[in-house]
């Protein structure tokens, strides 16, 4: 059995004004009034600035994957899907799960910081989410949140970043 480690991070900053807050695509990532986090709709009153749905926990978890397959899903993949109308962040992981030739993820351990929206409230659905789309159970996916305690500017209320470490298991991995 072979194992391989894979580390991904992503962060977007808040959009400067808020949004008109009624609902549906706003063109700055997320829906108005929220702010989508492992594919979990957040209530918050700033959107994500981004070309996708600015899912700052799945783009890192699908730059961990493409830790793994040495295929970069983030950047000329994902912005062509993007220009196709794919802004579901987890088409991305889709997509890097297609490199994996055949292999299977064991565990995803993801690392939050956001001064706001306050998380805590949220994870088990995210947890369960990210379980879904990585082929696993919910025990396979750790996720924690830090406010940044106001250092950084994930810390001072101006983004979110997120980190992703994956293991993938496998008789034999890609090379």
């Amino acid at each position: 059995m072979e194992y391989r480690v894979g580390i991904g991070q992503d962060s977007h900053r808040f959009a400067e004004a808020p949004s008109g807050g009624q609902g549906g695509p706003n063109g700055s990532g997320g829906f108005a009034g929220s702010v989508t986090l492992g594919g979990v709709a957040i209530p918050h009153g700033r959107p994500l600035e981004a070309n996708s749905d600015g899912d700052a926990v799945l783009h890192a978890v699908t730059d961990a994957i493409s830790g793994v397959t040495c295929v970069n899903v983030l950047g000329a993949v994902a912005d062509a899907m993007c220009a196709a109308g794919v802004r579901d962040s987890a088409e991305y992981v889709r997509e890097a799960m297609r490199h994996l030739g055949g292999r299977r993820i064991g565990h995803v351990s993801i690392s939050v910081r956001c001064a706001s929206p306050i998380l805590a409230p949220h994870i088990p659905a995210m947890r369960a989410n990210v379980a879904s789309i990585c082929g696993v159970t919910e025990r396979d996916v750790g996720i924690t949140a830090t406010s940044g305690e106001g250092m950084g500017p994930e810390g001072k209320g101006e983004g979110i970043h997120a980190m992703a470490v994956i293991t993938v298991v496998g008789t034999s991995l890609p090379s």
